[in-house]
């Protein structure tokens, strides 16, 4: 990658030709959009794959290591040298480390939503929940990032712009923007020899005439008006767009080939690891080779209450491996200069060991004051720390953002302006993010 362009094909000549009229004129996130896509025809090239860790990664435990802290929070694991002058990691993430010249690493992201159905919706839409939700809540106040994309970017060759694999995280959804920009959901395990994606595939009784015939006539029923026919509410609505979503699907070579995970050759297979997580992150790979601009990887069981350290000496050893393969085939093949990887959850992990929850092993439990986001690819910094938390991880102190900043940061990489106002079903209108400001050291690939 060269070090002055980002995935929008920036160079510094680009700037010097906007002028500074330009980059001051118009504020600074329509500055900074402008800097985004100037003089670049592949604007809509871009792609994100989003790691979501559900349940809330420790951030202790990932890439905010505290080995002065007392024992009690620094934890089981030793902090490693990264590639990053200054910079540790915990041990848990040696690969990471490894390539830490590749990517970046945010610190600082904090809010205020500390269980997982709040935690979760700011997370993935950059906007707080409008009242009080339990732990628990599936909640869609506002429209998943992945749902805004797949509204204001579409997909070619018939491919849905929205994948969730293996399931849709709480809030991922679209909410009002409608059921055509929920995710498209690959369930089943491409680590399996049988593994196919389920109601892609015209059936084999069914002829190609015959199939089109009844799509002929499904589309005439459908000139009839139907009633609220002109809300995004209708359920009927809602299920003809799934029907044409899978149309367009089977009826897609470009589609049915992202999917034949088999053709890839064994040992990029293998360097992903034949697991299920493995061969997941390998898939969303092939998808966004085929032009699909947002998929989110579903990775759960971060709700670490008790067993921590085991579970990291497994599960995030597994995570740490799987990303690290991601980052690097993406860069092999050209592709981290227009893929935005990211790796999070909803919230990071309590300091102090304890059992709170009245587990009988260690654990760590919800604390969204510290959050550790892990940034790579699309015009980021290579080999960057953003901000910092205190010496026992309580709090960020340096450079301090919240989900607002990072979300709108993501969309501005994939060409989409974070001050949008977008209107619902009703016509009210509401701010995509409300405070649109990005992460500034994310936006500079110097």
């Amino acid at each position: 990658m060269t070090i002055h362009q980002n995935c929008e094909g920036l160079r510094r000549r680009d700037c010097l030709k906007l002028g500074l009229g330009a980059l001051l004129g118009g504020g600074f996130v329509q500055a900074l959009t402008a800097r985004a896509t100037a003089g670049n025809p592949s604007a809509t090239k871009t792609s994100c794959i989003l790691f979501w860790l559900d349940g809330g990664p420790s951030h202790i435990e990932t890439f905010d290591p505290k080995p002065n802290a007392p024992a009690e929070v620094r934890g089981e694991f030793k902090p490693i040298q990264t590639k990053i002058p200054g910079a540790f990691f915990s041990e848990n993430m040696k690969q990471l480390a490894a390539i830490s010249g590749k990517l970046t690493i945010v610190r600082s992201v904090q809010h205020d939503q500390n269980n997982h159905g709040a935690g979760n919706h700011y997370m993935m839409t950059g906007a707080p929940t409008r009242i009080p939700v339990s732990c628990g809540a599936f909640v869609s106040f506002h429209p998943s990032m992945g749902s805004v994309v797949s509204a204001e970017r579409g997909a070619p060759d018939g491919l849905p712009p929205y994948f969730a694999i293996p399931e849709m995280s709480r809030s991922g959804g679209p909410s009002f923007l409608g059921a055509r920009h929920a995710p498209f959901v690959v369930s089943d395990d491409p680590n399996q020899a049988s593994f196919k994606v389920r109601d892609v595939t015209i059936p084999t009784e069914l002829s190609d005439g015959r199939a089109v015939g009844r799509r002929k006539l499904r589309s005439r029923m459908d000139q009839f008006k139907r009633f609220h026919d002109s809300t995004v509410s209708d359920p009927v609505l809602g299920v003809d767009e799934n029907y044409q979503q899978a149309v367009s699907i089977m009826t897609s070579h470009a589609a049915q080939q992202a999917f034949e995970i088999h053709r890839e050759p064994d040992r990029v297979r293998d360097s992903f690891g034949r697991t299920a997580l493995g061969q997941r992150a390998l898939l969303a790979r092939r998808l966004v080779e085929a032009g699909v601009p947002f998929v989110t990887l579903v990775n759960g069981g971060w709700d670490h209450h008790s067993n921590i350290f085991p579970a990291f000496r497994k599960q995030g050893q597994q995570m740490d491996s799987v990303v690290a393969a991601l980052i690097e085939d993406l860069d092999q093949r050209g592709l981290l200069d227009t893929t935005l990887v990211l790796v999070m959850g909803e919230f990071g992990r309590t300091p102090k060991i304890s059992t709170l929850s009245g587990a009988s092993t260690p654990g760590r439990d919800h604390w969204s004051s510290a959050i550790s986001v892990l940034v790579a690819g699309c015009g980021t910094p290579r080999g960057k720390v953003v901000g910092a938390t205190d010496r026992q991880g309580y709090a960020a102190v340096e450079r301090i953002y919240t989900p607002e900043n990072l979300v709108s940061s993501v969309y501005l990489k994939l060409g989409i302006k974070p001050d949008k106002i977008l209107y619902n079903g009703t016509g009210r209108p509401s701010h995509l993010v409300s405070d649109p400001r990005p992460i500034a050291e994310l936006m500079s690939s110097t």
